[in-house]
């Protein structure tokens, strides 16, 4: 059976219950406030909410190389050391699946697409790659 949007009942939410004249000052001296504030509507840009996460993904990849590097160089000297390194690689591999999941398809959509739109990414790739 379809229910039909004028057949739901009506919640609490849909009933407004209308604000006070200082309440409805101190709403739109907060509105002013977060529109000039720069700093929030960085953060708040789908961009920035996933900065945080992409920056440990870059950390965590560092880490997985170093730690492939201790591997390799450790082999020689005692296998407790690779073993040690090959720890920092899982530790690392560990932050990355993390933050990627906590990112999500959407968050790396965002973060591709401020990429491509961002005019520094652009122009260097506009010069690594000239077009004839």
């Amino acid at each position: 059976m379809v229910t039909r949007v004028e057949d739901r009942p009506q919640t609490c939410e849909t009933d407004g219950v209308p604000l006070s004249d200082d309440e409805q000052r101190i709403l739109r001296q907060i509105e002013e406030q977060l529109q000039t504030d720069q700093r929030f509507a960085q953060l708040a840009s789908p961009a920035g909410l996933y900065r945080q996460s992409a920056r440990s993904v870059r950390w965590a990849v560092l880490g997985v190389i170093l730690g492939l590097a201790l591997t390799v160089v450790a082999l020689q000297i005692h296998f407790l050391l690779a073993f040690v390194g090959f720890l920092v690689m899982l530790g690392c591999a560990l932050v990355i699946e993390r933050q990627l999941r906590a990112i999500g398809k959407v968050g790396v959509q965002d973060i591709a697409a401020s990429l491509r739109n961002s005019k520094i990414g652009s122009a260097r790739i506009r010069d690594r790659f000239p077009r004839d």
